[in-house]
């Protein structure tokens, strides 16, 4: 099968700073109280349902997999970095990283309790976020929570807005329209956050989006 152009160009740039981008976000959740409270109730609500495991896509370096570790979840990282890979492997030996991209992700039919999904959507194009989602839907169990974080912008009637992002083309996303691709995934929302940036960010508003599989 031939790979789409997003991703090569997507994997090649995240090989090529893999180290200073660990190093860059080591500590970042440190700064985001709200998002570290929205990564707690993720966890809160999977281990209600049995805790399944979660898998954390486009974990990167692998300290948000950790973090999911630490809050009681059976988790792994998947990235489309073998770079990123293999430092996240590095500084979690405990911990199960894969090489992979959420365009096919290597899993059974519903086989995980939650996938979190942590500005990992940011690069690919908005023709191909239906495409996405239904495979976030199809590896998750009913009532399986999908949770995603990406910078958004607060045009309801545009999709995405592309943005000059360091390492690769990106897209803001406004939280309305994927709400609604979303749901007519079968991804039911269940709570939604938007906060203003904080000083350390770029002037965008950031959302998160905490979803379940009907």
């Amino acid at each position: 099968m031939i790979e789409p152009d997003f991703l090569h160009t997507t994997r090649t740039a995240y090989d090529s700073v893999a180290v200073q981008y660990a190093e860059l976000f080591a500590n970042a959740l440190d700064d985001y109280p709200l998002d570290r409270a929205m990564l707690s109730a993720f966890a809160d609500l999977v281990r209600a349902d049995g805790a399944g495991t979660v898998a954390d896509v486009g974990c990167g370096p692998g300290h948000v997999t950790a973090l999911l570790h630490r809050l009681g979840l059976t988790a792994f990282g998947v990235d489309l970095s073998a770079e990123m890979i293999a430092i996240a492997r590095a500084a979690h030996p405990e911990l199960r990283f894969d090489v992979g991209s959420m365009t096919a992700l290597a899993l059974e039919d519903g086989e995980l309790g939650g996938v979190l999904a942590r500005y990992s959507i940011i690069h690919t194009p908005p023709e191909r976020l239906p495409e996405v989602f239904a495979e976030f839907h199809r590896v998750l169990v009913p009532g399986g929570h999908l949770l995603l974080a990406f910078p958004a912008h607060d045009k309801p009637s545009e999709l995405a807005e592309a943005f000059d992002h360091k390492v690769a083309l990106a897209y803001r996303w406004s939280p309305d329209p994927v709400a609604e691709l979303l749901r007519e995934t079968g991804l039911l929302q269940v709570a939604r956050m938007v906060r203003e940036p904080e000083e350390n960010e770029r002037a965008f508003q950031q959302a998160h989006l905490l979803v379940r599989k009907a």
